[in-house]
C-alpha cells in the first residue's frame, strides 16, 4: 500500500501551509501547490523538519490546462489521490463600485473557477481511490452577503453551491465533498483589510485552528447523518445557526449592524 495523499492548493502560506504540515505529521504524502515558489521551498523545509514527505510544485489554479498537467504528474508519482483541498483564494476589500474589473475577475477566477477546474481535473483520480474526499474552503461570508466584501462573498456562495451539488452527484463514486466555513483568519490575506465586519468581529482564528478542523472533518467519527458544511470557530457556528432558524429580515438586520462598525 502506498501512503495516503493530500493535494493542497495555496499551500505556501496561511491555512494551506498549516494544513500541509498537519497532514505531513500524520503520515500523508503532501502535494503542496502554489504560485509562490519561495514559499514552497520554505514549506519543503518545514515538512522535512516534522518528518514528512512532499511533492511540491507551481500551480495556477485559474488555468484548467495547468490543473490537468499538474494532477496527471502528481497521480503518476504519488500513485493515488485521497484528498483534494481547494484552499487557494484571494481577497480584496472595499466599495464594490470602486474596484476594478480586474480585481473582481481575479477573485472569481481564483476562489471559484479554480475550485471548479480542480474538482473536474481531479475526478478521474479521486474515483479510483476508495473513500476519496474533496474539501472546499468556503467562508462564513457565505452565510449572508458582506458589504465591502461583495464579490469575495459571492464566490464563497458559489463554492457552497458547488460543494452541495457534487456531494450528491459524486456519492455513487464514493467521493465525499465537504466545505469548511471559518470566519476571519490570521493570515496574510487579511493584511491591509479594514472593513466594518473585521473591526466588529475581530480576527481570532489561526491557520492552525482551521487546519485541525480540516483534519477532523476528513476523519469524522461514525455518524448516521452526513455532514457537508463544517463551521470553524464559535462565531461562525452561531451565525450559521441564527441564519438557519431566524427570519431573513433578522439575519439581514444582524449583518447591517455588523457592517456599520
Amino acid at each position: 500500500m502506498t501512503k495516503p495523499t493530500v493535494f493542497i492548493t495555496g499551500a505556501a502560506a496561511g491555512i494551506g501551509k498549516a494544513t500541509a504540515l498537519e497532514y505531513a505529521r500524520r503520515g500523508y504524502l503532501v502535494g503542496g501547490f502554489d504560485v509562490d515558489v519561495a514559499g514552497l521551498e520554505k514549506l519543503r523545509t518545514d515538512i522535512e523538519a516534522v518528518g514528512g514527505s512532499a511533492l511540491l510544485g507551481v500551480l495556477n489554479v485559474a488555468d484548467p490546462a495547468h490543473w490537468d498537467r499538474v494532477l496527471r504528474e502528481f497521480a503518476v508519482e504519488a500513485g493515488r489521490l485521497d484528498i483534494l483541498i481547494n484552499n487557494a483564494g484571494v481577497l480584496s476589500a472595499g466599495q464594490f463600485a470602486e474596484m476594478s474589473v480586474a480585481t473582481h475577475k481575479r477573485m472569481i477566477d481564483v476562489n471559484f473557477a479554480g475550485a471548479v477546474y480542480g474538482a473536474r481535473a481531479a475526478f478521474p483520480y479521486l474515483k479510483e481511490t476508495g473513500g476519496a474526499q474533496v474539501v472546499n474552503l468556503c467562508s462564513a461570508s457565505a452565510i449572508y452577503g458582506q458589504p465591502e466584501l461583495a464579490t469575495y462573498s459571492a464566490t464563497k456562495f458559489a463554492l457552497r453551491g458547488l460543494t452541495e451539488a457534487l456531494n450528491l452527484e459524486w456519492r455513487p463514486h464514493d467521493i465525499r465533498v465537504i466545505a469548511m466555513w471559518p470566519l476571519f483568519v490570521q493570515t496574510g490575506m487579511l493584511n491591509g483589510v479594514d472593513t466594518a465586519s473585521t473591526r466588529s468581529l475581530g480576527v481570532h482564528l489561526t491557520p492552525e485552528d482551521v487546519a485541525k478542523s480540516i483534519w477532523d472533518a476528513t476523519h469524522p467519527k461514525r455518524s448516521l447523518l452526513p455532514t457537508v458544511h463544517y463551521r470553524v470557530g464559535l462565531p461562525a457556528k452561531l451565525f450559521a445557526l441564527a441564519a438557519q432558524f431566524s427570519p431573513p429580515f433578522v439575519t439581514r438586520a444582524i449583518n447591517q449592524v455588523l457592517s456599520l462598525a
